[in-house]
């Protein structure tokens, strides 16, 4: 007689509304008197492709604790984006967040997502399929590319 496929004493696990995906993941230090304390900084990106976009940065003893902690973050701080009929963003945004500059145009249908780094995750993570985005700051820093590129999304007019 065959087995069940999963046990009755755990319910079944629904399935995640939002899609993830990590922009970085850093070792860091703390000095104390007996010697060094290392953590990990997790900075993620959620999003369910349908307009709602948020970004969590969050600091955990290992990488799976601080994943979860940032996933958290990230669903406190959900933004919804106006999208152009479900596809790209109404008009042309500059925005700016600490040393990181980024442009997003929308783009025609067909187009595709023509971006970089870590804003192309925030783009299509917040459901924008046709758009041209440029990072103009002079920063590799993943984290203030992406909120740049929130910034750039929470400025757009219905």
């Amino acid at each position: 007689m065959p087995q069940p496929s999963r046990r009755p004493d755990r319910p079944a696990r629904q399935k995640e509304e939002f899609k993830e995906r990590v922009l970085d993941m850093r070792r860091v230090t703390r000095v104390v008197a007996g010697g060094k304390r290392f953590r990990f900084r997790c900075t993620i990106v959620l999003g369910d492709e349908k307009g709602r976009i948020g970004i969590g940065v969050a600091k955990g003893l290992d990488v799976q604790q601080a994943i979860a902690k940032a996933k958290t973050e990230a669903k406190k701080r959900m933004v919804v984006v106006n999208l152009k009929e479900g596809r790209t963003i109404a008009h042309e945004v500059t925005a700016k967040y600490s040393a990181a500059k980024v442009l997003v145009k929308p783009a025609s249908q067909g187009h595709g997502l023509r971006a970089g780094g870590s804003v192309r995750f925030v783009l299509a993570l917040a459901g924008v399929k046709d758009a041209t985005a440029k990072v103009l700051g002079r920063t590799p820093n993943k984290l203030t590319n992406a909120m740049a590129a929130l910034a750039a999304l929470q400025t757009l007019k219905a």
